[in-house]
């Protein structure tokens, strides 16, 4: 009779969210985000309250309406979510404004991307990209945490999202897009690549030793 064998070992995996939440945090809440990470992937558990409203603002977007589905979709959304909506949608709707005309901005389709850091796959997943009528293109990722996007947030997104743009958005400049706040994060002219990429390696190489003491 042959034993039964164990399960096998589930692999350490990120998407771009959890990964910059990740390296935002320190000392020993990384090792419990990390646990709750591993978890959630176990149990295939989790749920987006934001889909309709991605959605709505991509509606805006297409069909160069300026805010009319964002403001349709705070009623439209069920009541446990409209507290969170209503908080969004002034802040989407300057965003919204600040692009310029609405007829000179397109929806554009992105796709997703699987990063290595080191052996750490991160799943590179903008919310959806725009291209302007000068030709000009934006992959987008919305923040949408009721505290500002700190500076670690926002050069490991748009770092991992640029490095990987030629799949996500070809020509594309990658941007976080601050809902609450209706701000536009670009990366720092005063950034180093390098430094950043090293950075991040040695974070993703804690972040597979957490995941696995976790286990």
């Amino acid at each position: 009779m042959t034993a039964p064998t164990s399960a096998t070992p589930l692999a350490p995996y990120a998407t771009l969210l959890g990964f910059t939440r990740y390296v935002d945090r320190t000392g020993p809440t990384k090792a419990t985000f990390v646990g709750g990470l591993r978890k959630q992937r176990a149990s295939r558990s989790g749920f987006n309250p934001h889909g309709q409203f991605v959605k709505a603002l991509k509606a805006d977007i297409a069909f160069h309406t300026g805010g009319t589905h964002l403001d349709h979709v705070v009623d439209a959304v069920k009541p446990r979510w409209r507290p969170l909506y209503q908080a969004l949608v002034p802040g989407a709707t300057a965003w919204l404004q600040s692009l310029g005309e609405p007829q000179s901005v397109d929806l554009a389709q992105t796709r997703d991307a699987l990063a290595l850091l080191g052996d750490l796959p991160v799943k590179i997943n903008p919310h959806f990209g725009i291209r302007y009528a000068d030709g000009r293109a934006e992959a987008v990722r919305l923040h949408f945490d009721e505290t500002p996007p700190s500076d670690e947030t926002v050069l490991a997104t748009l770092h991992l999202m640029a490095r990987h743009m030629d799949a996500v958005l070809p020509h594309a400049e990658p941007v976080l897009v601050d809902v609450r706040r209706g701000q536009t994060h670009r990366m720092p002219d005063r950034a180093k690549p390098e430094e950043i990429e090293r950075w991040l390696a040695g974070e993703a190489a804690a972040f597979q030793s957490l995941w696995t003491t976790a286990a």
